[in-house]
């Protein structure tokens, strides 16, 4: 598939700029595995949270809007499977299920295949549908991890939400605003490209 025609025909994703095949697909989805856990190696504690904050859910994030649905999906299963089966790329170089935060892991893979459909209908194509989509993905993440932080800690829904959401909404902030400029510059380039 040319450029013209990727750039032309709605519901492409930048991924889909390469020529189409299965290969393309396989290395796609290993390759935003790949970057997700680079990106979650990126750590940084927060006082009194069990969380730290990564670039992991930027990277997932990332992978869904460039991808699209499925092959986010597919990269984000990837990165959560490797690393139960013991590929030391969760945060901090951790691996496993037992982690208190791996609801986080698991709402990364719902966050990808929203924002990667979001993408497909143009999400990412200005910068104020690119914040949109970022922070819907971003929620996402959060209504899963939140509560399974408090189930997996023992604490109350409002210690988690202490722990595990509160001290990263300004990093998001950024995250989002990051996004915002590179998604759709990436597409104004493209199409000048044409």
């Amino acid at each position: 598939m040319s450029t013209a025609t990727a750039t032309a025909r709605p519901g492409a994703v930048l991924a889909d700029l390469l020529p189409a095949s299965r290969v393309r697909d396989a290395a796609l989805v290993l390759g935003g595995a790949v970057l997700t856990g680079i990106a979650a190696q990126v750590a940084i504690p927060v006082p009194h949270s069990p969380v730290p904050v990564t670039g992991q859910t930027f990277a997932a994030l990332l992978v869904g809007t460039t991808l699209g649905a499925r092959r986010g999906f597919l990269s984000l299963a990837l990165y959560a499977l490797a690393g139960v089966a013991g590929v030391p790329w969760f945060a901090d170089g951790a691996s496993g299920a037992g982690m208190v935060s791996f609801g986080y892991i698991i709402g990364m893979l719902l966050a990808s295949a929203a924002v990667g459909a979001l993408a497909r209908r143009g999400a990412d194509r200005s910068p104020w549908r690119t914040a949109g989509a970022m922070i819907l993905g971003e929620a996402i993440i959060y209504a899963v991890g939140v509560p399974y932080l408090a189930l997996a800690a023992h604490l109350s829904l409002s210690q988690a939400v202490a722990a595990g959401l509160t001290p990263y909404l300004i990093g998001d902030a950024l995250k989002a605003a990051l996004a915002m400029g590179a998604l759709p510059t990436a597409w104004k380039l493209v199409n000048r490209q044409r």
